[in-house]
């Protein structure tokens, strides 16, 4: 490590923490203020925010190993989660979050199933999944930055009492890094953690054009040309994966055979499938659903949530395709040779790369921005959990009627407990590794069908989200212990087959107990009062089942609207997606020099944007503000 890379590195921190702390002050004014920045930030701070969140060390690492393997089809495996969920986000669901006029995602349950025995229990279960997660990927990043930085970093730094091992060099770190974090994030609240994700995106775009930019002048067309097949470079598939890599890279070909992708077509159908109802089921109740509920209107709500996309992938994407064809050109013979890597070991590519081939300052932004990454998403994850806590559970069900002042330093309390639960749970990473994973694919399991239906259906109450929401839990849950003990299960059993079956495939089975307790829960009990239907269906306006509720309205105001939109909204997803998917495709296509596939997804690009001009923005700069 160069010296100018650790002044690079030590001026960046001292300036966040500058900013973080500085502004602050504006924090105090209330919960709204604290938590949603008082619905007074501008919608591109909070876009640069939003998209600086979603920039992780732990996804780019993964990203890296990925395309590094898979080649130009390896941004579909981001279906999986999937990223098209902003997009859907953009074209309507951020206007229906928005103009609820809440502060976080499971009080807004409550508009919508009212504030009864069903409606709290719908209201608790979503708290609890929000609090429960943000812990959990606490414990998760205070594992990863530990291993990342001390790969990075020269300095072993382990806190010794004697011949007593208090702290692994790992474990210093990830303590130093996560308290800097912390501070400014508790101090200032949404303030601080946008204006210094503000700064933490300029840092990455830098440090991806940099990269990017460095691979030009370093690495020859034929020696891209040597490593990488046509077949790599081919954005389009059949039924099964093959010949990505030439004979002399077998191993990483045998690799692929072995990772579950192998039919990938059925594999892209049902994260297709998954991710239709996933997306509109809406933004899980994250800082993701922070950002769009501390929008200033809902017009602005809109705006950012499509900036997000803009300014994300692009940048990101010069960074990750860097790495890899440096990667590919330095790392590829041997790690093809490697039984250790070729074994699919993939994400120490990007540590070996920043280590060892990435000159003196470069490196330095580099690992500034992979640092600012950590640190965004870090401080997003915090500001948002603490706001169920404070808002959801504490004021509304043990002390509804404190000062401001009191609220907000619940709010720090809230969040030093939130981060502490997170790292002490992180100490023991290894051996809650199943639990976390259970939490996290369990609920995530159960939460597509109930927030698919409670946009698109009436007669769905509290009660049905619940059960909905339990139900999914339970089956993902079996899944998670089948998978556990997969080991003592013999070879041709039932149960061995569904073992070994990959998650995306039973997803429909997960779903369909999902939805079968959510209509369940629904028929066995009172459908949601009509007056809360009616406010929430008046002030929202989605699209779906909601004849009896329409018809009440229509009857007081004749004038009323139904929200007619349905098909011109699928149609701009689809059209979102094909605008998303070449801002991935450009940079890639870009970085490893192939030009007239560069030129195709540019002219893709231009020629949706100018289509979602006129479908997409037009109709949004019509909407009140």
């Amino acid at each position: 490590m160069d010296v100018i890379d650790i002044s690079i590195i030590a001026l960046y921190v001292l300036l966040t923490l500058f900013i973080g702390i500085w502004v602050s002050k504006k924090a105090s004014k209330g919960l709204e203020s604290y938590f949603l920045g008082g619905n007074n930030i501008k919608w591109y701070y909070l876009g640069l925010s939003n998209g600086s969140g979603m920039f992780d060390i732990s996804g780019t690492a993964w990203m890296v190993g990925i395309l590094f393997l898979y080649g130009v089809k390896s941004f579909m495996f981001m279906w999986l989660w999937p990223v098209w969920n902003q997009i859907f986000v953009m074209m309507f669901l951020a206007v229906w979050i928005r103009r609820s006029n809440i502060m976080t995602g499971s009080e807004w349950i409550l508009t919508r199933f009212g504030d009864g025995r069903a409606g709290r229990a719908s209201h608790i279960i979503v708290a609890i999944f929000a609090i429960v997660s943000v812990v959990g990927f606490i414990a998760y990043f205070f594992e990863g930055i530990g291993k990342f930085l001390t790969i990075i970093l020269p300095w072993n730094i382990p806190l010794e009492f004697g011949d007593v091992l208090l702290l692994t060099s790992e474990q210093s770190y990830a303590l130093i890094i996560i308290f800097l974090t912390t501070l400014y994030t508790i101090k200032g609240g949404m303030f601080s953690v946008v204006a210094t994700e503000v700064l933490q995106y300029v840092i990455m775009v830098i440090a991806g054009i940099l990269v990017a930019g460095y691979t030009f002048f370093a690495i020859s067309d034929v020696e891209i040309n040597a490593i990488i097949s046509e077949e790599w470079r081919n954005v389009f598939f059949g039924n099964e994966l093959g010949g990505i890599w030439s004979d002399k890279f077998q191993a990483f070909n045998d690799l692929i055979d072995s990772e579950g992708y192998k039919m990938f077509g059925a594999f892209i159908g049902m994260t297709l499938f998954k991710g239709f109802f996933a997306s509109i089921a809406g933004p899980v109740p994250s800082y993701d659903f922070q950002r769009i509920l501390s929008t200033r209107t809902v017009k602005e709500a809109a705006y950012m949530s499509g900036f997000t996309n803009l300014v994300l992938y692009i940048p990101r994407y010069l960074l990750i395709a860097g790495i890899v064809v440096i990667a590919l050109v330095v790392l590829g013979p041997s790690m093809s040779t490697n039984p250790e890597l070729a074994g699919g070991d993939l994400e120490v590519i990007l540590p070996k790369v920043i280590n060892f081939h990435v000159p003196v300052g470069i490196k330095g932004l580099l690992l500034a921005g992979l640092l600012a990454a950590f640190m965004s998403t870090f401080s997003a994850f915090v500001n948002s959990g603490p706001a169920y806590i404070v808002n959801d559970i504490y004021k509304k069900y043990f002390k509804p009627n404190a000062s401001n002042k009191h609220y907000i330093k619940a709010s720090h309390i809230a969040s030093f407990f939130v981060v502490g639960l997170g790292v002490f749970m992180g100490f023991f990473a290894e051996s809650i590794n199943s639990l976390t994973l259970w939490i996290t694919s369990a609920l995530y399991g159960g939460y597509v069908a109930a927030n698919f239906l409670k946009w698109v259906w009436w007669r769905f109450n509290g009660w049905g989200y619940f059960w909905g929401m339990v139900a999914g839990l339970l089956i993902a849950t079996l899944q998670f212990i089948l998978d556990q003990n997969k080991a003592n299960i013999m070879e041709g059993d039932f149960l061995f087959d569904v073992a070994n079956m990959h998650a995306i495939y039973l997803f429909p089975i997960i779903f369909g107990f999902s939805l079968l307790g959510s209509y369940l829960g629904t028929y066995f009990t009172q459908p949601t009062e009509m007056p809360v239907l009616k406010s929430f269906y008046k002030e929202v306006k989605p699209w779906g089942w909601w004849k009896p509720v329409h018809t009440e309205l229509t009857n007081e105001d004749p004038t009323f609207k139904k929200n007619s939109d349905f098909w011109m909204d699928m149609m701009n997803c689809v059209i979102g997606i094909i605008w998303q998917s070449s801002m991935i495709l450009l940079p890639i296509y870009l970085v490893i020099r192939d030009y007239p596939k560069t030129l195709v997804a540019c002219i893709v690009f231009i020629i949706t944007s100018i289509i979602l001009k006129y479908t997409w923005l037009n109709k949004v700069q019509k909407i009140p503000n």
